[in-house]
Parts: structure tokens; C-alpha cells; sequence
């Protein structure tokens, strides 16, 4: 990396190299990123950033590589998650971009801080569309789907450059950034301390954003005068790490709460407190809603409709709403907020405890004795189910294993997707400690469980359990090979019923292929496994799956599952059936 003469006179040797070494693009990046924290970096070799992987590995940073650039993005958006620090994802340029770019759109959807750092062609032969190789304008395409775009021309601002994509990432609402490096970067040169010098390390790159005073009062104002109060917690409330004010205000308080997927976990789901249970009937009888972290999306019917309610527009508006957010634009999205209170997670549950005082009424016991009765209720009744034993398993004889190993291994970070078993599993499985689930998030995507077991195995040394839908494993399947390659404490366990929801359909025609949504009858997913050296299991019984994942969690090697259950077990379109015209209508 440097250059030192033979000799140079009267100057000692010492200053000659100090003043002559230089340091190139591909240290400087380096560079920027452990002076800001960061220790792993996910992604997949080739032409122009092989050699900055290369490099990255022999200066101590850790670099998973992956077999598509989609499941290293979704690694990076997790560890984002997790860490809130930003998860950085490498990819080549152009169609590796590309395969990336649908991981950052997620994070930045799902609020996840990643940064997608991509080699590209040369600007002045992108410019003039002359044709370079993978020639793309790769920061075009990318700012509509991220939080912020940036591109580094010049060796002298590569710590510029990080340090605004860091800041991007991770302050305000996280999200996604895409930083671009053209290949002519990582090789030019400057003195190295002018070099060093450029660098920048982010101080305070997430400050807290306190509450205004005549906010929390408002709040705390609504919150008094409700009957029937409900406190619901969003993965905004997870990634924000306050679990222990969140945990006072809602015991303080002696409110109900209703954790989304990713936020279970913060209170356990055994707590008295819990409504989740009893989901259907709080939803639409709350009269003062405190969101934390949650967004009235899709996910909670936009805060409209029989949910909240009432099925004709003349029940809109009855509930009240307080929303904690650190985004003042997200009151209002959906349905009128009547109390925003806008700043970070931590000031503004820590503002609304000190707002309440040491003298707080809780809530009436009629409408904390009528969610505890449902909830027993519904509780008892998927107990029953839970202790039936068919033959072939069904998700809830499978669920069953699954819910118990996680009560009793509560450090176990659980990753899901799928349809039907995504469902089955959230509503089944409990959770007992913060962001110990990983699943599909806001858009409901396929294809992440590889890439966020990879990431929640490499960044907290944990033992991961995948829940995997036979469907869903197909989009990042290959990514066994990962795990095998780097030893993981992954188990992965896929339901497979053969097919997309169940494997029974059939062509109409009665031609030879099969339907769309059926797969091979039989696969034998647990040899993929064995074929890159890890322990393949085939599981027809739930004791044949207990005893499974309880060898691999004593060994801790890769694992796969293949949990077989009947083929006709299953809804179409799992709980977002109203998505798919045609299967509402068969209903």
C-alpha cells in the first residue's frame, strides 16, 4: 500500500515513510466502517468488489458471504434490527444491485437501518450510455425506494460518504441507504494521513428527540378519561430497546396490551396483561388506542372497518387515538390522532410514566375482567387443539412442539415466514423475551428467513429456529449452504404439505402438469442439508420433530427439518384471503 524510497538524505527514515505512504480507496472504506462500530459485512463477491472483500476479511471485519445478494440484504436489514446499527450489505454492480435493491425497499418499509453499498460503472461512460460493463445508473433507480441515496466519486470523501449514510440510516425512522461506489474509486490514492484524516466518526448518530410537554399531557389527559383503554406495541417499540419503560408504563398503568409479530416479546406473552388472546374482542370495543412503535396499516385494517368497530363509516371516529412516533407525518395516515406524541421511543414512554404521577386509576376491572374471561376462553380452546395428535401432523400438532421448545429455550430467536405457517405460528407460538422474532414484517415478503437467520445467528451467537413454509423456503433455500459453510446455530424446520397452502389442488384441464401450487409429493427437503454437510432430518411425527430440534440445539450444528403434515391442512392465502379476489369469493 505504500511507496518508500531507498534513501532520502539527512531525514530519518521514519518521517520519509510517514510522509510518502499512501492509502487507497478500498482501506479507506474499510476504514470508515470499523471506526463507526461496524464488524460484519454480508454480501457476495465479483468484478468490482471481490477484492474490497478480500481486503475487509484480513482487517478483522467479518464478511458473511452469501450465494444472492437478495438474502445478504435481508441479513444486513436484520442485523440493522437487532443492533440498531446499520447492517451493511455488499453487492457488485448492476444485476447484483438489483437483486439487492428488494431488501433495502424492505427495510426502508419495515424501518430496518441497512446500508447497500454497490460497485458501479464509470459516470462519465454511464452518462453517455456507451455501454460499460453492467452499466446501470444505479443511484437513479435506487433513491425512490430508499430513505436516502448517495455516491462517492472521490477517495477524499468516502468518510463523508459513510458517515452520511450511517446518520441516514439510523436516525429519525430507520431505514434503508444506498451508497455507490464506481469501480475507478477503491483504486485511487492519498497520503495516508490526510487520508485518516477524512474520516468521520458519527457522533450521536440517533439523538433522542424528546416529547413536547403540552403532547404528553394530551395524551395522559385521553388516557384518564378512558373506559375501556388498550396499549397496542409495534416492532418500532421492539427496535427502540426501552423494554424496561415499556414494561413500567403498561404494569403502571394497568392498561391491556396487544403486541404486533415482531413485538411480542417485549412483556411476555404469558403476562396478565396480555390481550392478544383475545384480539378480535379489544380491537373494536377500545375506546382510547396508545399506539407505541405501530403503524395503522394494512396489518391493523388502517384503524377502520368491523375491526375497529363497526362496519359502515358512521363507526369511524369513535375510538381515540394517542400515537408515540418519532415521525410527525405518520398521525393522520389513516384515521384522525387525536393525541401524537412525537419523539423517540424511550423520552416519550419515559415522559408519559413521569406524566402519570405515583396516583394512577387503573382501568375499570369490568373491561379487564371481560378481556382476562376471553382470553382464557380462546386459550383453553387452542389448548385442546394444541393436544390432538393426528395422523399425518397438521400445523397445530407441529406448532405444538415448536411452542413448547421456545418456553423452554426463551433465548431461541425464531424466524417465520410463510402463509399458513407464518399465521399458525405467530397466533401459537409464545415469546418471551424482546426481538427473539424475526418474521415477515410490513409487506409480508417471501424469502427472508435464510438471510435473517444468517444475520440474528451472526450478530447475537444465539441458537436460531426457522418456521419455514414449504413455499417460502424455496426463495432463499440455497442459503443451507451458508449456513453449513459458516457453522451456524441454525435449525430450520420446513412445513411441507406440497404445495402453496396445501399440495391438493389439481389442473382443471386434466392435463400433465400439475396445478400451480403443487410441488413435488414427497420432497426431501432435509437432504438438501446433508448435501452441504449438515444434519438432515425427516419428521413425520411431532415426537420425530421434538427430538430434532433438540439434538440440534444440544449440538448447535445446521440443521434442517423436514416436518411432513397432511396436505390438505392449510387456508388459501393464510389470514389475507380478502387479498385474493377470487379465493373471498369461494368463501
Amino acid at each position: 500500500m505504500g511507496h518508500y524510497p531507498i534513501t532520502h538524505g539527512l531525514k530519518p527514515m521514519s518521517e520519509i515513510q510517514e510522509s510518502t505512504e499512501t492509502i487507497d480507496g478500498f482501506h479507506l472504506l474499510i476504514e470508515a466502517l470499523k471506526l463507526n462500530g461496524i464488524d460484519s459485512i454480508f454480501g457476495l463477491p465479483g468484478i468490482p468488489i471481490t477484492d474490497l472483500t478480500r481486503m475487509a476479511q484480513a482487517e478483522g471485519l467479518r464478511v458473511i458471504s452469501f450465494r444472492h445478494e437478495q438474502h445478504a440484504g435481508n441479513a444486513a436489514a436484520a442485523a440493522g434490527f437487532l443492533t440498531q446499527k446499520p447492517g451493511i450489505c455488499l453487492t457488485v454492480s448492476a444485476p447484483g444491485f438489483l437483486n439487492g435493491l428488494t431488501a433495502l425497499a424492505n427495510a426502508t418499509t419495515n424501518c430496518f437501518p441497512m446500508i447497500l453499498i454497490s460497485g458501479s460503472s464509470e459516470r462519465e461512460i454511464v452518462d453517455l450510455q456507451q455501454g460499460d460493463y453492467e452499466e446501470m445508473d444505479q443511484l437513479a433507480i435506487a433513491k425512490p425506494l430508499c430513505k436516502a441515496a448517495y455516491r462517492v466519486l472521490n477517495a477524499e470523501d468516502i468518510g463523508v460518504g459513510v458517515a452520511r449514510a450511517i446518520r441516514s440510516a439510523v436516525s429519525g425512522r430507520p431505514g434503508g441507504v444506498y451508497l455507490d461506489l464506481p469501480a475507478k474509486l477503491f483504486a485511487q490514492s492519498m497520503p495516508l494521513q490526510a487520508g485518516r484524516a477524512s474520516l468521520i466518526k458519527v457522533v450521536d448518530p440517533a439523538p433522542k428527540q424528546i416529547p413536547g410537554g403540552d403532547a404528553v399531557q394530551r395524551a395522559i389527559d385521553l388516557l384518564k378519561g378512558a373506559k375501556k383503554p388498550l396499549i397496542l406495541l409495534g416492532k418500532g417499540a421492539a427496535y427502540a430497546q426501552a423494554d424496561e419503560a415499556i414494561r413500567t408504563l403498561v404494569e403502571k398503568s394497568g392498561i391491556p396490551y396487544l403486541p404486533m409479530s415482531m413485538a411480542k416479546g417485549i412483556l411476555p406473552d404469558n403476562h396478565a396483561q396480555s390481550a392478544a388472546a383475545a384480539r378480535s374482542f379489544v380491537l373494536p370495543e377500545a375506546d382510547v388506542v396508545l399506539l407505541i412503535g405501530a403503524r395503522l396499516n394494512w396489518l391493523l385494517s388502517h384503524g377502520k372497518g368491523k375491526t375497529w368497530g363497526g362496519a359502515n363509516h358512521k363507526a369511524w371516529g369513535a375510538q381515540k387515538y394517542i400515537q408515540v412516533d418519532i415521525s410527525p407525518i405518520e398521525a393522520d395516515s389513516n384515521v384522525a390522532i387525536d393525541a401524537p406524541v412525537i419523539g423517540d421511543i424511550g423520552s416519550c414512554v419515559s415522559a408519559l410514566l413521569d406524566a402519570m404521577g405515583n396516583n394512577w386509576a387503573k382501568p375499570p376491572a369490568e373491561w379487564t375482567q371481560a378481556i382476562s374471561e376471553r382470553t382464557g376462553k380462546n386459550i383453553a380452546k387452542m389448548a385442546d387443539t394444541l393436544a390432538k395428535n393426528p395422523t399425518p401432523m397438521n400445523f397445530h400438532s407441529a406448532l405444538a412442539v415448536v411452542k413448547d421448545v421456545m418456553r423452554q429455550h426463551q433465548d431461541t430467536i425464531l424466524v417465520n415466514e410463510g402463509a399458513n405457517a407464518l399465521d399458525f405460528t405467530r397466533s401459537i407460538v409464545d415469546m418471551y423475551k424482546p426481538r427473539k422474532r424475526l418474521d415477515v414484517g410490513t409487506w409480508g415478503i417471501m424469502g427472508i428467513g435464510m438471510g435473517f437467520s444468517v444475520a440474528a445467528a451472526v450478530v447475537t451467537g444465539e441458537q436460531v429456529l426457522a418456521v419455514e413454509g414449504d413455499s417460502a423456503f424455496g426463495f432463499s433455500g440455497m442459503e443451507v449452504e451458508t449456513v453449513c459453510r459458516y457453522n451456524l446455530p441454525v435449525c430450520i424446520v420446513v412445513m411441507n404439505n406440497n404445495g402453496v397452502y396445501k399440495g391438493t389442488d389439481v389442473n382443471p384441464t386434466g392435463g400433465a402438469d400439475v396445478a400451480p401450487t403443487v410441488f413435488v409429493k414427497g420432497a426431501r427437503y432435509d437432504m438438501m442439508m446433508q448435501a452441504f454437510g449438515g444434519v438432515g432430518v425427516h419428521a413425520t411425527t411431532p415426537a420425530e420433530l421434538r427430538a430434532g430440534i433438540d439434538e440440534a440445539f444440544r449440538s448447535r450444528k445446521p440443521t434442517l427439518i423436514n416436518a411432513v403434515i397432511d396436505e390438505t391442512a392449510g387456508t388459501e392465502s393464510g389470514r389475507i384471503t380478502s387479498l385474493n379476489p377470487q379465493a373471498a369469493k369461494k368463501k
